[in-house]
């Protein structure tokens, strides 16, 4: 038999040896594709020996806990609720905005709010102004309070809970990191906020917990004098769905496509019209360009209509109203699909842009002066390791057996356990390839992709078998498509059923899903057909 036959023949076995080769090159070379580029000087790859510890996440973490910054003034007579518990919500925004004034303080540093009992409480998030300045402001929004009696450092239960919330959400945003956040009570009646995240460095995570995520869309326009002036006129909150950033079609930087809020979307139209950016003059009228990270505002005299993207008060692209979404809002038929583009000068901004609108911005700052560090240690893990290969082994010597005494025929048995056990392989290379921390939602879907591999392979053996010898090749490939017919509308209905989790941010859920979905396009496209073409050599006479 000539290479070229041979290939011809076995190219499905073949493909499944490659992938098993790739797969174990990933997990298990020293230094191989997955070398750690972040190694100490004086630690060597024998330190770390196998790339499974970076795969996978099993080498550690960081936690970082940390107070939130803020003061607040609790139960405060507002004048916002009336005797029956309704609560005036435009009270509590006049004063939020008197804060801001008396305070000159930025976007996202107040917040008046009441609880579910109706008691309003102001806070603010910042350390740069005194208890008594906060007390004259609200003094001056109609509010008296004592600073020394009605005002204590720290934030209120409900927003350390929601900086939780959204510390969890970009710390998972990908559905992979297998990071959590909780809150804590220290000695003293302090409250810490504390994130676990595997296989990442402090300053990494520092980072990660510095950006606040306040993201806004700004008009910068000439007002009646011809002075360029800006104002906000979106606020994350008013994003109701964001996609992935993809390069902008035009030019550079890149896009990151975004759904109004149908409440806002009105608003945000009509402000367009007024500022006339649907005009003549207005319509594609930003000529201010960037150098990859900032904005240069350096544009002479010429008016300026540009919309900028501002995450944390830092401009991170500009771009122009175009002609076609200027004619939507001019003739009032924009608000019933309200989806724009926003812009970011390099995909790490645009990444981050889009992970900001869907978590949300944190509620207020983490007071890393006071933070506790922790480098997680991997004792845990490694006793992981052991008792992980311990139960895989235990589990392939029960598949084994069952299958053995299900067929009699070592045949069919050992080529079943064999493939099954090389999905495994590769999935967990994949795995290790993409640096995908391993946690309890993957886990899961190990679990599953295990299930219906060997359910499928049952099939397989099961429609070959039951009607009688094998006596020939056209008699196995009619009995094994019948199966294989089977098998892919069965991956198909997995593919369906899960696809709507591996979209959707669902935390532990979308892992799940996604490696489900992994592993059953790997059993389809690879293991079962090669397994198909193993059980053909064994059982025909050709």
């Amino acid at each position: 038999m000539g290479p070229i036959t041979f290939v011809k023949e076995y190219w499905r076995v073949l493909f499944l040896v490659v992938f098993i080769t790739g797969a174990l090159v990933a997990l298990f070379i020293p230094g191989g594709i997955m070398a750690d580029d972040s190694l100490a000087g004086d630690e060597s790859v024998g330190d770390n020996p196998t790339n499974l510890e970076y795969g996978l996440g099993l080498d550690g973490g960081t936690r970082i806990s940390a107070p939130v910054v803020g003061m607040t003034a609790e139960n405060i007579d507002a004048g916002a609720v009336d005797e029956e518990g309704r609560v005036d919500r435009e009270r509590l925004t006049e004063i939020e905005n008197t804060l801001y004034e008396e305070l000159d303080l930025d976007t996202g540093n107040v917040s008046v709010s009441h609880d579910d009992d109706g008691n309003v409480h102001a806070e603010l998030f910042t350390d740069q102004r005194t208890e008594q300045e906060f007390a004259d402001a609200l003094g001056e929004a109609g509010v008296e309070v004592n600073p020394d009696e009605d005002i204590r450092d720290g934030v209120t239960a409900q927003t350390r809970s929601q900086m939780v919330e959204t510390i969890q959400s970009k710390i998972n945003a990908a559905g992979l990191s297998g990071g959590n956040a909780y809150e804590s009570e220290q000695l003293g009646g302090n409250y810490y906020i504390v994130t676990e995240v595997p296989d990442m460095s402090p300053d990494e995570l520092r980072e990660i917990l510095s950006d606040r995520g306040i993201v806004e869309v700004r008009a910068y326009y000439p007002d009646e004098n011809g002075n360029q002036t800006n104002e906000t006129v979106l606020e994350g909150s008013d994003i109701e769905t964001v996609d992935p950033p993809r390069p902008a079609e035009e030019g550079t930087g890149y896009r990151v496509p975004v759904q109004v809020d149908s409440n806002a979307a009105p608003v945000y139209q009509e402000r367009m019209n007024e500022l006339g950016f649907t005009s003549d003059e207005g319509i594609r009228q930003c000529s201010l360009r960037g150098d990859g990270e900032t904005i240069s505002f350096d544009h002479g005299d010429e008016p300026q209509y540009c919309l900028l993207t501002v995450v944390d008060d830092e401009v991170v692209d500009a771009h122009s109203m175009g002609g076609d979404l200027a004619q939507s809002m001019s003739d009032g038929t924009w608000a019933n699909d309200p989806s724009f583009t926003m812009g970011a000068q390099t995909q790490q901004q645009g990444q981050t842009l889009s992970v900001n609108l869907q978590a949300g911005p944190l509620p207020a700052p983490l007071d890393f002066s006071q933070e506790q560090t922790y480098s997680l240690s991997p004792t845990l893990a490694d006793q992981f390791k052991l008792y992980s290969l311990l139960i895989g082994a235990l589990s392939v010597l029960t598949v084994s057996s069952v299958v053995f005494l299900r067929y009699r025929d070592v045949r069919v048995a050992a080529p079943m356990v064999v493939t099954a056990m090389a999905e495994v392989v590769i999935l967990l290379g994949f795995a290790a390839l993409i640096r995908m921390p391993l946690d309890l939602s993957h886990v899961a879907g190990f679990i599953a992709v295990v299930g219906t591999g060997v359910d499928d392979l049952i099939i397989i053996a099961d429609e070959v078998m039951d009607d009688g010898d094998v006596n020939s090749q056209r008699v196995f490939e009619s009995r094994f498509r019948k199966a294989f017919w089977v098998i892919g509308a069965a991956a198909a209905t997995t593919i369906i059923a899960m696809s709507p989790l591996a979209v959707l941010s669902l935390g532990d859920l979308r892992g799940f899903a996604i490696i489900t979905i992994l592993g059953v396009l790997i059993g389809v496209l690879i293991t079962r057909p090669a397994y198909g073409d193993i059980l053909q050599r064994l059982m025909t006479r050709k």
